[in-house]
C-alpha cells in the first residue's frame, strides 16, 4: 500500500470512528491539496491545543484557501471541529480540513 493510500485509510478510519461516513472522492482531494505535509510526523496533525495552530488554520486554510471572509464564524466552525474530534490524540490535518470544507460547503473548491 502507498504511503498515500495509507494516509486515506487512516483518515477514514478517524471518520468513521467520530460517525462521519467520508465522501472518498472530496477526502483525496483535499489530502492532495495539503501536499507533502500529510506525510511528515508533524504536520500531518492539528495541535488542537496550540492557538497558533488554529490561527494558521484560520488564515492560510479557511480564508486562505477557501476564500472564506473573516469573522467570528471561522472561530466557532474550528472550535466545533476540534469538539468533534474531542478524545482523539492525534488529530489528522487531513481530517481536520475535510470537516472544515463539509461546515462550509465549499467542496466545488476540490470538483
Amino acid at each position: 500500500m502507498s504511503a498515500f493510500s495509507e494516509v486515506i485509510e487512516k483518515s477514514i478510519e478517524q471518520l468513521s470512528g467520530i460517525g462521519v461516513g467520508a465522501d472518498e472522492a472530496l477526502l483525496t482531494a483535499v489530502a492532495k491539496g495539503l501536499g507533502p505535509s500529510i506525510y511528515n510526523q508533524d504536520s500531518s496533525l492539528v495541535a488542537a491545543s496550540d492557538q497558533e495552530e488554529l490561527d494558521r488554520v484560520k488564515t492560510n486554510f479557511l480564508i486562505g484557501k477557501l476564500g472564506l471572509p473573516d469573522g467570528p464564524e471561522l472561530d466557532a466552525a474550528i472550535a466545533e471541529t476540534v469538539a468533534s474530534l474531542k478524545g482523539i490524540n492525534r488529530k489528522l490535518r487531513v481530517v481536520f480540513y475535510y470537516l472544515l470544507v463539509k461546515k462550509f460547503g465549499k467542496e466545488s473548491i476540490y470538483a
